[in-house]
């Protein structure tokens, strides 16, 4: 396995990106190593595989006395010991505090299911779905201040079928997102990408 970046995770459950991520480093395709999970919720499944495949991971339940700032700081500290120096979210249902979001500017990755800026926030297969759009998708895209609103990586276009559900749209987009987020990965770790205002290059 290739050493390359050290790389932080960040789920709340199954972790299904973080493990196409992890295939691939398996692989070695992407230049990079997962050294970190991080997770708000003790039971998610994604934790199994993270130690399954000796990944240290880190809980963090977040207490009704903790401040958003007051909780990511503890995140922070950890990330801060492991010298991370890329996160990803994959399904982690905690907005990021500023503070976090500045201290590792264009470091942090997001997929979102939908062809942002469409349908940002919660349930965009259904937004979509509800909207009647022909096409949708997902977006990789760094993690700004905003909700799903930093400037984009890459996106995949899903056709929309006359007979589709929220469950059988999100399924096809979910199989898009295992593509391009760890492709998108691999463009980070190989220092291929170049952020000028909202737009993403990529170096040839």
């Amino acid at each position: 396995m290739i050493e390359g970046k050290r790389i932080a995770v960040f789920i709340s459950g199954r972790g299904s990106n973080f493990k196409a991520i992890m295939e691939e480093i398996k692989k070695g395709t992407i230049k990079g190593r997962i050294v970190l999970v991080v997770s708000d919720n003790p039971d998610a499944p994604g934790l199994s595989y993270a130690r399954e495949n000796n990944i240290e991971c880190a809980v963090f339940k977040k207490k009704n006395s903790d401040s958003r700032s007051e909780y990511f700081k503890k995140i922070i500290s950890e990330l801060k010991m492991k010298n991370i120096e890329l996160i990803i979210l994959a399904g982690f249902m905690k907005i990021l505090s500023p503070y976090i979001v500045g201290l590792y500017r264009n470091r942090i990755l997001n997929i979102h299911p939908a062809l942002l800026p469409s349908f940002p926030g919660e349930h965009a297969q259904k937004k979509a779905l509800d909207h009647g759009v022909k096409y949708s998708g997902c977006t990789v895209h760094f993690v700004d201040e905003g909700v799903d609103s930093g400037p984009i990586i890459a996106q995949k276009a899903v056709a929309v079928k006359d007979g589709d559900t929220e469950q059988t749209l999100s399924d096809r987009i979910l199989e898009k997102e295992h593509v391009i987020y760890p492709e998108a990965v691999r463009l980070f770790c190989d220092n291929m990408l170049s952020v000028k205002g909202r737009r993403v290059f990529t170096k040839m």
